[in-house]
């Protein structure tokens, strides 16, 4: 069986991106944001909570708070790419879930009422929609350079509250020269998939 959607889109969205670690100087739109946000939102989370929260760091200022918290390889990357988001787990999600999951607004009392159980809920969902979102990137035509490299506590405690952990930096924008590595490796079917 083959899949659905079209050869060229999987391409865009898998078989050819790469992670970007240069980028040109083509700067990155809010249209551009917008769409990619418009897009990814529809994407499953659980009790649709949509935990994910985004700081878009768009002026050289922001850029300068940002980059110290960085890890030293990749602080030329963020220093220099069009546009930087730092994605987020916000921890008081449940506050939303009336609205999001009306057909049962007792959710936020029910599963979420302890601090604990929304600190798992949000950091997992959240990490699924990040996910989404690089998709989303991609599916706009730009490539992304997500990164765990950086200094979570200064992230937060710069740019975010104690109810927003920090997750992870994504730089944004068109590919530059030599911008990836080539492909690594990946797994074959038979050693990651297991029918019982």
């Amino acid at each position: 069986m083959t899949l659905a959607l079209d050869p060229a889109a999987q391409d865009l969205l898998f078989r050819e991106a790469h992670t970007a670690n240069t980028f040109t100087d083509e700067p990155v739109t809010e249209e551009q944001v917008r769409a990619i946000y418009d897009l990814v939102k529809y994407a499953p989370t659980a009790f649709n909570q949509s935990p994910l929260r985004v700081v878009l760091v768009r002026t050289p200022e922001a850029r300068e708070r940002l980059v110290p918290h960085m890890a030293e390889g990749n602080r030329p990357k963020t220093a220099t790419a069009p546009l930087v988001a730092i994605l987020a787990a916000d921890n008081e999600f449940h506050e939303e879930l009336p609205t999001l999951f009306p057909h049962f607004p007792q959710a936020k009392d029910v599963f979420f009422a302890e601090r604990a159980a929304r600190e798992r809920a949000a950091g997992l969902n959240a990490s699924l929609q990040a996910g989404y979102f690089i998709l989303g990137i991609r599916a706009a035509g730009l490539a992304a350079g997500p990164m765990s490299g950086f200094d979570a506590v200064g992230v937060q405690k710069e740019f975010l509250d104690g109810d927003h952990t920090p997750l992870m930096v994504v730089n944004i924008g068109k590919p530059g020269e030599d911008a990836s590595r080539p492909r690594g490796p990946r797994l074959d079917f038979d050693q990651v998939v297991t029918s019982v």
